[in-house]
């Protein structure tokens, strides 16, 4: 009778030898550099109360606009992203002399977004590359940034972005009158909780494929409490715990098609009052609701303000990408080929048309809310 036979041993060599020195993290990573924590940066580059007053009164406007408590419309207009201050400085100052005259009808609030998701790769935004060289100076991004915001804010002009990176609101946050939460990250959950404890308004905005599904549900989760992890003031690890956002709301961008107009808008009501959550609705007349025509931003700039003209109440705010010349540029590779006053990112309408725009619109709206 044959005997069983014994089970083969493995030598280490069989299976790979783990030498000493062997990693388990970080193999992919080629460097980590430790970033100045918010609480410098706030040192460094401190708010005053004029800054304050400025972010309030956005803020507030903005508020007692989704409360029907002030009849007037708010309007988030700006380049699609911040990449020259200089560029950015005279946009603001052209701004705030239309915002004093339409102050009446509409809340003006100065589009300042400087981070762009990309949805492959491309350039990420002035905080992530302000040399826009691929030098990914995050630290000088950070503090270029916040230098802009409180020249914008002394001017008297709220700030809205986009809270892209859940760190940056520590380092910029207090000095924003409206944040969006992008098509792309709608329905993450940490951009969610991020949503739930950031101080001033948020809109979610639906979906790439132009659902609003995912946009009401993270209005729902960001109306609630949160625990989560973030960054304490001091640049540490902490457990964030939050009490819920009460003016979350949902922006419109359009998707596979677009959806500004009644039917679009009536549907989205129906379905915000089915969440029981308040029907309050900002349209995007960019993106997927010009086709990414840039030139036919101000086709659904019409149909929301007709709309508003018409009764509609819903309607509480509109955004416009624009920057001092029309259209966009690709990034050169020597800088001074740059054009002045032209996007790197999505194309904007000019200067001269968005004046059109707003004092045309003042005007239509006097005669509605003085009615």
């Amino acid at each position: 009778m044959k005997q069983a036979k014994k089970p083969k041993k493995h030598k280490l060599s069989q299976i790979g030898k783990v030498s000493a020195n062997a990693r388990t993290t970080d193999t992919h990573v080629a460097a980590s550099e430790l970033l100045i924590p918010p609480r410098k940066v706030a040192k460094l580059l401190p708010a005053s109360k004029k800054h304050y007053q400025t972010v309030l009164m956005g803020r507030r406007s903005i508020q007692d606009i989704m409360d029907k408590k002030e009849r007037r419309l708010f309007v988030v207009v700006g380049p699609c992203s911040i990449h020259d201050p200089k560029a950015a400085w005279e946009y603001a100052n052209r701004l705030k002399r239309v915002a004093a005259l339409v102050k009446p009808t509409i809340q003006v609030v100065m589009r300042v977004y400087f981070e762009k998701p990309r949805t492959t790769t491309g350039w990420k935004g002035l905080i992530n590359d302000p040399r826009m060289d691929d030098s990914f100076r995050i630290e000088e991004g950070i503090l270029t940034a916040r230098r802009l915001l409180l020249k914008f804010n002394e001017l008297g002009l709220p700030c809205a972005t986009e809270a892209l990176d859940p760190v940056i609101p520590q380092y910029i946050a207090d000095l924003i009158s409206w944040s969006a939460i992008g098509a792309r990250t709608t329905e993450s959950q940490t951009h969610r909780e991020l949503a739930s404890g950031l101080s001033m308004p948020v809109g979610l905005k639906n979906a790439t494929d132009g659902g609003t599904q995912i946009a009401i549900n993270g209005i729902q989760s960001a109306r609630s409490s949160h625990h989560f992890l973030g960054l304490s003031p001091d640049g540490r690890s902490a457990v964030i715990r939050t009490t819920g956002n009460p003016y979350a709301h949902i922006v419109l961008r359009g998707g596979a098609k677009p959806n500004f107009d009644p039917e679009s808008i009536r549907a989205c009501e129906e379905a915000l009052a089915k969440a029981n959550l308040p029907v309050n609705i900002v349209v995007d007349c960019s993106h997927g609701n010009s086709n990414k025509d840039y030139r036919l931003q101000p086709v659904a700039f019409e149909s929301a303000l007709s709309q508003v003209e018409a009764g509609n109440r819903s309607i509480v705010g509109m955004m416009l990408e624009s920057h001092l010349n029309e259209g966009n540029q690709p990034i050169p590779k020597d800088l001074k080929d740059l054009k002045y006053g032209v996007s790197v990112t999505d194309a904007c309408i000019n200067w001269d048309t968005t004046e059109g725009i707003l004092l045309d619109a003042h005007k239509r709206l006097s005669k509605v809310f003085n009615r």
